[in-house]
């Protein structure tokens, strides 16, 4: 397993830092550990892939540690999904990556999602869990299904049950229910309301982050782009038709304006990671190559769970007993029976997710399932019965956690989102005065801590190795940024 988490790096004013990704961090081009997303501002950090939790979060926690060591005094790194204080797109400083052809083809596709879709949306941070089982238990486990799956198929149909119970991730884990008001102005329609001065919330929300406002796909949706978890074949073509289709918006941006890129190209998706999936079948990568094209020659390697907000009261947005109730839900998931999603089922899929993201703990809110309305604490208890059987194959301390966390689908109040309004509304404070207190605390938290020195010493070869290596991938180039794209895109 492996997490990849988001964060920005804040001002001391509390705006959204207008620095350039810090030196002491190395180049976020080749980086394996510290990189950035979206913004220069958006900082990702990447664990490798670890057997355990506890392995998983002490390299999380070394290099939290690290960025707080490295990152310049008038910053901090915020600690939850929802940006901090936004003052407009103007200063949203897109994530530069050198000179190199591959470098800039990663800016020139931020710059692209910048123009369609608006760089607001963008700087929505979050926590992705990557997973995959051992050889050896997939090969068991394949011998043994009564599907006679191989190993992709197996995956996908993991894939598919992730898709389909994927409410209860917002559900139990959620922890955006209110944002900064800033971050909605100018926005035409909501549904939100007044929390106080500087905070609009919804009462029952669990996650706006996977709501309306936040990731969507609306408009890849309407131009008839929708990922088809059927199969592997079924996938990798539902995402290719989105890159292979030119959409009408797109085209009146144009690609090059007065000798500038504005979007790698006038598709509808400009490359595959454009589509806003709450989990992603993944292949290895391979340098220079699609990854779609990837996944079809080499086949899945893990999936990416991308549905976790970072929860601001745990020090690093996730702790050891929630890794713990996601590998028996990604087991449960893998065990259960997956059929194809019809697009009657994925109708229904879409609008419980938006249901639950907004209205999760909505007394007796009923949502669907098999065309049949139930109520969450009914659908939950089912659900939680089959995890408790599976937490078995965990161990006792697992059968403990999953019963903890499940206590949650009978009583809203005990879900983080709960947890936060009700700190909110205790201590008088908005979303941003709250979250930044702490920012705060983490960081003089983190500054106190003993120094782990050998994970210290190699994140700092790690920066000078990046900076290395992107210098040789900027030699290196032989062909224009033209030339770059239009083999890239041709590849077959």
């Amino acid at each position: 397993m492996g997490i990849e988490k988001e964060g920005l790096r804040v001002s001391k004013k509390g705006g959204l830092s207008q620095a350039p990704h810090p030196s002491a961090l190395g180049c976020a081009l080749t980086h394996p550990n510290i990189t950035t997303d979206f913004s220069e501002s958006l900082l990702e950090l990447v664990t490798p892939p670890l057997s355990s939790a506890k392995s998983v979060l002490d390299f999380l926690k070394d290099t939290q540690h690290y960025l707080y060591c490295r990152l310049p005094k008038d910053q901090s790194f915020w600690p939850a999904s929802m940006p901090c204080v936004m003052r407009g797109k103007t200063y949203i400083p897109i994530a530069q990556y050198g000179s190199s052809n591959r470098g800039k083809m990663k800016t020139v596709y931020r710059q692209g999602l910048a123009n369609r879709y608006g760089s607001v949306m963008q700087v929505i941070a979050g926590i992705h869990f990557n997973y995959s089982f051992s050889e050896k238990f997939i090969e068991k486990f394949c011998a043994v299904s009564i599907n006679d799956h191989n190993k992709d198929e197996a995956y996908m149909a993991l894939t598919r049950n992730l898709v389909r119970y994927g409410w209860i991730v917002p559900y139990l884990f959620g922890t955006s229910p209110a944002v900064c008001k800033s971050f909605l102005k100018g926005y035409r329609q909501h549904s939100l309301v007044e929390f106080n001065d500087s905070t609009l919330y919804e009462p029952y929300a669990t996650s706006l982050r996977m709501g309306d406002i936040g990731y969507q796909n609306l408009r890849e949706d309407e131009a008839g782009v929708k990922a088809n978890y059927n199969s592997l074949s079924h996938y990798i073509h539902s995402l290719k038709s989105g890159m292979a289709t030119t959409c009408n918006a797109h085209e009146k941006l144009g690609v090059k304006v007065d000798g500038e890129y504005q979007q790698l190209n006038t598709n509808i998706l400009q490359i595959e990671n454009e589509y806003y999936a709450s989990v992603r079948p993944k292949p290895l990568v391979e340098s220079g190559k699609k990854p779609l094209d990837s996944l079809r020659d080499k086949g899945i390697a893990y999936v990416e769970l991308r549905s976790l907000d970072i929860n601001s009261s745990l020090p690093l947005g996730i702790d050891e007993q929630q890794i713990h109730f996601l590998e028996v839900f990604l087991l449960f998931c893998l065990l259960k029976d997956s059929p194809a999603i019809s697009t009657r089922e994925q109708f229904e899929i879409d609008n419980n997710d938006k249901l639950v993201a907004h209205e999760g703990r909505r007394p007796n809110l009923k949502i669907k399932c098999r065309s049949k309305e139930v109520s969450i604490a009914e659908l939950g208890a089912q659900i939680a019965t089959d995890l408790a059987s599976c937490a078995t194959l965990f161990g006792a301390t697992y059968v403990q956690e999953v019963e903890v966390i499940a206590q949650r689908f009978n009583n809203p109040d005990l879900t983080p989102s709960a947890q936060v309004l009700s700190s909110m509304k205790k201590q008088g404070q908005g979303f941003f005065d709250h979250i930044n207190m702490y920012a705060k605390q983490y960081r003089q938290d983190f500054l106190l801590h003993d120094i782990n020195q050998a994970h210290f010493d190699y994140l700092d070869a790690q920066a000078q190795a990046s900076c290395k290596q992107q210098r040789e991938i900027e030699e290196s180039d032989t062909i224009s940024f033209d030339q770059y794209l239009t083999q890239y895109f041709n590849q077959v």
